[in-house]
């Protein structure tokens, strides 16, 4: 394996993972912010 072949794989490795975190991987938002209430549309 040669040096360009490693930047790929290691480039790809880190694009999968990119995706994967941010459409799989959802983390729950806090419900601190409620002055808004719950039709506030601020979405």
């Amino acid at each position: 394996m040669d040096f360009q072949q490693l930047l790929v794989y290691i480039t790809l490795t880190i694009a999968i993972g990119f995706l994967i975190r941010k459409f799989v991987w959802k983390k729950k938002k806090p419900k601190s912010s409620k002055s808004c209430g719950d039709d506030c549309s601020c979405h």
